[in-house]
């Protein structure tokens, strides 16, 4: 039995937000399993210059403050995502504010974008890495001016990220959802990518490609608008998706009516269906990352054929710990092979016009 098995009952018995704090730590300490054992090269997969060992990453809000990557991209990701960062440290919300629904399979946080701020966060990012990271921006909570910190953190942060992705879609940060709208959704992306440019010309340095994270929450006019502002800002791809607000029907647990945002199993499904729907409108010409409730390697798998050309799970490893990873990822190699494909790019978006 490895550390890791050991580990997970104990941070199970500790309060969440406890428990996540302490994984950091050990992770940062360096107690963390190593992966040995090389990707499957079926997973590989190359989008925007970048290869990407497998198309596996872990979602942005597990190590918001750039404290543990190396050693995540050490325990077999093919790319990792800090953040949410915003320009100025904030504490975020009164606690608690992070619940385990377990018997959902699912969490429940209203964190509030509580992280150390960009000051903090540039010194951990300086040195050499091994793997693909992804740093994800946001508003401050307080702030009067939304672009003008999304672009300081593009100008911070850009030159050291090998992706860049605008948090809009949180649900925990008051207004922030609003910036999906399509006229301030396209100001901000603009925006965002002037800085980016300006700040990697500076820097002597190619900019890294810009994601804009969405929401599963829309409706059919909303996502018509998500794709259109996507392709014309333009931005190299979309992250889809946040978590949800909606609770849906059958929820079990005593803190499905805690506010907040709900991610783990019970978001796959809507999820899934906001990713096919964009990659329909889109006609598979925008890079999608899809997100929410994937604890297996047929659900990441059906992200994949929906139309995600990576994917990123989080909430599913406080319940199944690191071992999953390993798990999705054979799963996946397989079923890539039962049904014909070589590779990862060639199942993309194969069910996409499925309905």
């Amino acid at each position: 039995m490895d550390a890791a098995s050991l580990t997970m009952p104990l941070l199970r018995r500790l309060p969440p937000e406890t428990a996540h704090d302490l994984t950091i730590r050990l992770l940062a300490c360096g107690l963390a399993p190593r992966s040995r054992a090389g990707d499957d090269p079926i997973l590989a997969t190359r989008l925007w210059g970048l290869d990407f060992p497998n198309p596996v990453g872990l979602a942005a809000g597990f190590d918001k403050n750039a404290q543990a990557y190396r050693a995540i991209l050490g325990l077999g990701f093919g790319l990792t995502e800090i953040g949410t960062v915003t320009p100025r440290p904030q504490a975020g919300n009164p606690k608690p504010r992070l619940f385990r629904l377990s018997e959902d399979a699912a969490v429940v946080n209203r964190m509030g974008f509580n992280n150390d701020g960009i000051d903090a966060v540039l010194p951990r990012l300086q040195g050499a890495r091994s793997g693909i990271l992804g740093i994800n921006i946001g508003k401050n909570k307080d702030s009067t001016d939304a672009v003008e910190d999304y672009v300081k953190g593009a100008a911070a942060f850009a030159p050291l990220a090998d992706y860049l992705v605008v948090n809009v879609s949180s649900p925990n940060t008051p207004g922030l959802r609003d910036l999906q709208r399509r006229e301030p959704f396209l100001e901000l992306a603009r925006a965002v990518r002037a800085a980016r440019d300006a700040a990697c010309a500076a820097a002597g340095k190619a900019p890294p490609p810009l994601l804009l994270k969405v929401a599963p929450d829309l409706d059919e006019s909303q996502i018509e608008d998500v794709a259109e502002v996507a392709m014309t800002a333009p931005a190299e791809g979309l992250i889809i998706s946040n978590t949800t607000i909606a609770r849906p029907a059958g929820l079990r647990s005593l803190y499905r009516a805690e506010a907040g945002g709900l991610s783990g199993a019970p978001l796959f499904e809507a999820s899934t269906d906001v990713l096919r729907r964009i990659a329909r409108l889109t006609n598979g010409q925008m890079p999608l990352i899809g997100v929410g409730g994937i604890s297996s390697g047929a659900q990441a798998y059906a992200k994949i054929r929906a139309g995600a050309s990576l994917v990123q799970l989080y909430s599913a490893l406080v319940y199944h710990g690191p071992g999953l990873l390993g798990r999705i990822k054979h799963d996946l190699a397989e079923r890539l092979r039962a049904d014909g494909f070589s590779s990862v790019a060639e199942a993309v978006g194969t069910d996409r016009d499925r309905v």
